[in-house]
């Protein structure tokens, strides 16, 4: 099993945080985001990990992981950046993990575990943690519906309830040769301008609706957190969840 983490983007939401650094260079709890990250994955049993680099990707360069450089970081979303990485995605089974969220081990472990050729970790227990992030939590929340078989039926639409979020995607996915081989199909049907903005979430809709690939969700209740602005800075370094 390897992995692959998705560091191209700078997260200008950060503002001055990332200035001079790229958003997982950010400490959290005295930690920097991408070793709370490589900690989890080595801790469940993978240590052949690769990176994917865009903005100041000189600052990663002593990590020394097999690096793929998404020269385009500045106008592309994290499709492009798994494109970066095809030669990889094809060599066997793979964890992907967005490079601005911590979690432990175990998340890790239930998607290798997983036999699904796709899988995706989500927390069922999502509205307590986006309560604490957001005034309205429906602001930010992605829809995530799943049928009695445990598969993902909708996934990254708008909701207008609560019900239609029966847990929040983390940013941390299984994927197979197979898996990846289908998802590349596709995505080569759409114009590289369009493919470059979709975001994981959009393919994976994408994907379930059109193709009928089975799309299955692994519950997660451990701790976790996506640091997305300066304000979950904050809170997470306030000592909420890190101590959960």
């Amino acid at each position: 099993m390897k992995a692959i983490i998705l560091a191209a983007g700078r997260g200008s939401r950060m503002k001055h945080l990332t200035d001079e650094r790229p958003k997982c260079l950010v400490k959290l709890g005295g930690k920097l985001l991408i070793d709370w990250q490589l900690e989890a994955l080595s801790a469940a049993g993978i240590n052949d990990i690769a990176i994917v680099t865009g903005y100041k990707k000189e600052l990663l360069s002593h990590y020394n992981l097999t690096e793929f450089h998404n020269a385009r970081w500045f106008e592309t979303n994290m499709v492009e950046s798994l494109i970066c990485a095809d030669k990889w995605l094809r060599l066997g089974p793979t964890i992907i993990s967005y490079s601005d969220i911590f979690y432990e081990p175990s998340a890790v472990v239930s998607l290798i575990n997983c036999p699904a050729p796709l899988a995706v970790t989500y927390d069922p227990n999502w509205l307590s943690i986006w309560q604490n992030r957001f005034e309205d939590p429906l602001s930010d929340a992605e829809s995530f519906l799943l049928d009695s078989l445990s598969q993902i039926i909708e996934i990254g639409n708008k909701p207008n309830t609560v019900e239609e979020v029966q847990g929040q995607y983390m940013g941390l996915i299984r994927i197979t040769p197979e898996s990846w081989s289908h998802i590349f199909n596709v995505l080569e049907e759409f114009p590289r301008n369009k493919r470059a903005k979709m975001s994981l979430t959009r393919v994976l809709q994408i994907i379930i609706e059109k193709s009928k690939f089975s799309v299955t969700g692994v519950p997660y209740e451990d701790k976790w957190g996506e640091i997305d602005s300066e304000n979950d800075l904050k809170l997470y370094n306030s000592g909420y969840l890190l101590a959960k």
